[in-house]
C-alpha cells in the first residue's frame, strides 16, 4: 500500500455521509439506538451505580454522543488532534465504566470508539486507536481468543464501513463532475447559438442599415445639390432624421450584438461617449466592477432613452448624468436643468410617459427595471426632470 494511503483522510463526501439512503440513515440511528439502550442496561444489570450514581450512565451516554457529532464535525475538516481527543474521551468513559465494574457498556464505547476511528481518520490514526483499544479488549475479556475475536471483528468492520463510505463518496463526486460537465455543455450550446443569432443580425439588419445610411447620404448630397425652395427643405429634414435614426439603430444593433457576444464594453465609458454626443456630464461614483449583462443593458437603455426625452423636451438645458455602484445595486440619475413644459410633457399630461422618440419610453424603462427586481422613479424635481434607476447588481 502506498504511503499516502496510510495518512490520506476519507474525502468529504465519504465523511458527510452524503447521498446515503434514508433507510440506510433510519436503519443505522436504529442500530446506534439499540446498543445505547443495551449498554445502558447493561450499566444497571452490573448493579455498579447506586443511588446518585444511577444517574451516570444516562448522564455518560449523552456526553458520549456529543463526543461522536464532534467527531463527525472535526473529521470532515480534517482536524486530527481533536478528533483524536474526542476518541480519547469516549474511550474514558468506557474505562470508567470499566473501572466501576460495568464491563459491558465498556466494551460497547471501545469497540465504537475503535470503528469510528477505523471508518474516518487515516489509517495510521485508526490502526494506532485499535491498537490502544486492544488493550481494553484484553482485559474485559476472559478469554485471550475472543479478545483476539474483537480486535479482528473492529478492523475488518471499520475498514469494511470505510471502503463503503469511499465507495459511495466518489460515485457522488462522479455525478457531481457529470452535472457540471452538462451545465458546461448546456452553456457552450447556448453561447453557440447566441453567437449564431448575432451573425444572422450582422449579415441582416447591420448590413441592411449600413445600406440605407448609403443611399440616404447620397439622396442627401443630391438634394442639398438642387435648386434651393420650401420643398427642398422638407425633403432634406426628413432624410437628415431618416439618416440619424439609421444611424443610431445601427449603433443599437453593434452594442446588441456585442451584448449576445459577451464583448460589452465597461457601462461607465458607454455614458461617457452617450454623454458626450448630447453634450451631457458625466460621473461615477462608488467602486466600479463588472455587472450583468441585464443590469448593464437596463443602464444603457435608461441613459440613452433618459437622455432623448431630455433633447426632445427640454432643447439646450444642462443634463448630468449620476451613475453610483452601491453595495448590492447601482443606481443612474439623469436630471436636466429643465425647459418650459418640460414637466407638463414627458410626465404624461402631453401624452409622452409611454412612448418617446427612440419608441422606447419610460414605461419600458420601468417594466425592465422591475423584471430585475429594481425600480425606476421619472418626475419632475426642482426646475427639471429627473429619471432614477435601481437595480441590483
Amino acid at each position: 500500500m502506498p504511503s499516502s494511503q496510510w495518512t490520506t483522510w476519507p474525502t468529504r463526501e465519504a465523511l458527510s455521509r452524503v447521498g446515503v439512503p434514508r433507510v440506510r440513515i433510519a436503519l443505522d440511528i436504529a442500530v446506534l439506538a439499540g446498543l445505547a439502550a443495551w449498554a445502558v442496561s447493561s450499566a444497571y444489570d452490573s448493579e455498579a451505580f447506586h443511588g446518585w450514581g444511577a444517574v451516570l450512565p444516562p448522564l455518560g451516554l449523552l456526553c458520549c454522543a456529543a463526543a461522536v457529532f464532534g467527531f463527525h464535525r472535526t473529521t470532515i475538516d480534517n482536524r486530527l488532534g481533536p478528533s483524536l481527543g474526542l476518541v480519547a474521551a469516549i474511550t474514558a468513559f468506557g474505562a470508567g465504566a470499566y473501572v466501576a465494574g460495568a464491563a459491558v457498556p465498556a466494551m460497547v464505547l471501545w469497540i465504537a470508539a475503535s470503528a469510528m476511528a477505523m471508518e474516518c481518520l487515516p489509517l495510521f490514526a485508526g490502526l494506532g486507536t485499535t491498537a490502544v483499544m486492544s488493550i481494553g479488549f484484553t482485559l474485559a475479556d476472559d478469554s485471550e481468543l475472543g479478545a483476539y475475536f474483537t480486535i479482528a471483528a473492529v478492523l475488518l468492520g471499520g475498514y469494511s464501513l470505510r471502503l463503503d463510505a469511499q465507495a459511495r463518496g466518489a460515485g457522488f463526486r462522479l455525478l457531481a463532475q457529470e452535472r457540471a460537465a452538462r451545465e458546461a455543455e448546456a452553456t457552450s450550446v447556448a453561447l453557440a447559438e447566441r453567437a449564431r443569432i448575432a451573425r444572422e443580425i450582422h449579415d441582416v439588419l447591420a448590413h441592411s442599415l449600413s445600406a440605407q445610411l448609403v443611399h440616404l447620404e447620397a439622396a442627401r448630397i443630391q438634394i442639398e445639390r438642387g435648386p434651393e425652395g420650401p420643398f427642398r427643405e422638407q425633403i432634406l429634414e426628413r432624410v437628415v432624421a431618416a439618416r440619424m435614426m439609421a444611424r443610431e439603430g445601427l449603433a443599437e444593433t453593434r452594442q446588441a450584438l456585442s451584448a449576445l457576444r459577451g464583448e460589452m464594453a465597461p457601462v461607465e465609458d458607454y455614458l461617457r461617449e452617450l454623454a458626450v454626443a448630447d453634450g451631457a456630464v458625466t460621473e461615477v461614483t462608488g467602486e466600479r466592477r463588472q455587472l450583468t449583462a441585464e443590469a448593464s443593458q437596463a443602464v444603457r437603455r435608461v441613459a440613452q432613452e433618459a437622455l432623448t426625452n431630455a433633447r426632445k423636451h427640454a432643447p439646450g438645458a444642462k443634463v448630468r448624468l449620476l451613475l453610483a455602484y452601491g453595495m448590492d445595486e447601482v443606481t443612474l440619475e439623469v436630471r436636466d436643468s429643465g425647459a418650459d413644459g418640460h414637466g407638463d410633457e414627458i410626465t404624461g399630461h402631453g401624452g409622452e410617459l409611454g412612448a418617446s422618440g427612440s419608441g422606447y419610453g419610460l414605461l419600458g424603462m420601468r417594466e425592465r427595471a422591475e423584471l430585475l427586481g429594481g425600480t425606476l422613479e421619472a418626475g419632475p424635481e426642482g426646475e427639471g426632470f429627473v429619471v432614477r434607476l435601481r437595480v441590483p447588481a
